[in-house]
């Protein structure tokens, strides 16, 4: 069974994993509604810099924002210049790193939902009198439904395994920065194969589930639209 220590950091992966799921959704749908629709010649390297993460090492942009964040740090001097503290070894910490590093898995699945879209619905829309901002909430977002499902649950499963980006950034402290994917490290470490055991058997299964209720969702708003 789980220890009081990892139910504890059960309660941090769930809250971290679900503010920077809603963090990456409020910024990443305009941004995947800009690369879906823009024509602009510089587009790909907008683009090359959402999809960076995919290909980087975590360890590579977690000690890039450990060095950002710490006290002598850019983002860490402005911080204690206002009175507060270096974000490194945070839960703050934690959220911007997990928001960086799962970006692309939110933003292209929205990118290719909106791109998927087509002109049409929008032209119709717009010969009817809707305003942009209208046509994107009336017309847009209802038949991308699919794509920020997936992007929600993406980002989510995602952020909710981090390991490489949250231990540079955030460290190892129980009860403050320490998540489950570094508790199954702990573990497995300490020799503690059940506990390891419990935990990651539990991850695999709510994956499993999250990625069945995407394609079951998917599959019923697709034969819906026929």
């Amino acid at each position: 069974m789980l220890a009081e220590q990892d139910l504890t950091a059960l309660w941090i992966s769930l809250k971290l994993a679900a503010l920077t799921t809603i963090i990456l959704l409020i910024i990443g749908t305009p941004l995947a509604w800009w690369l879906a629709r823009s024509r602009a010649r510089l587009k790909f390297l907008a683009e090359a810099l959402v999809a960076l993460p995919l290909v980087l090492p975590p360890t590579v942009l977690g000690f890039y924002l450990l060095v950002a964040l710490g006290p002598d740090g850019p983002l860490g001097r402005a911080m204690q210049a206002v009175g507060g503290e270096p974000l490194a070894f945070t839960f703050t910490g934690l959220v911007i790193g997990s928001v960086l590093y799962s970006l692309p898995f939110v933003v292209q699945p929205l990118q290719n939902a909106f791109a998927a879209i087509g002109q049409r619905p929008l032209e119709v829309a717009a010969t009817l009198g809707a305003s942009p901002l209208d046509r994107f909430f009336s017309v847009a977002m209802p038949l991308a439904r699919p794509g920020f499902l997936t992007a929600a649950v993406l980002g989510f499963a995602h952020t909710l395994g981090e390991f490489g980006v949250v231990l540079m950034i955030g460290g190892n402290i129980p009860g403050k920065t320490q998540v489950l994917s570094i508790a199954i490290y702990d573990h497995v470490e300490a020799l503690e194969y059940d506990q390891a055991q419990w935990i990651s058997g539990g991850l695999l299964l709510l994956s499993f589930l999250l990625l069945m209720m995407v394609y079951a969702f998917n599959r019923r708003f697709a034969e819906a639209r026929l």
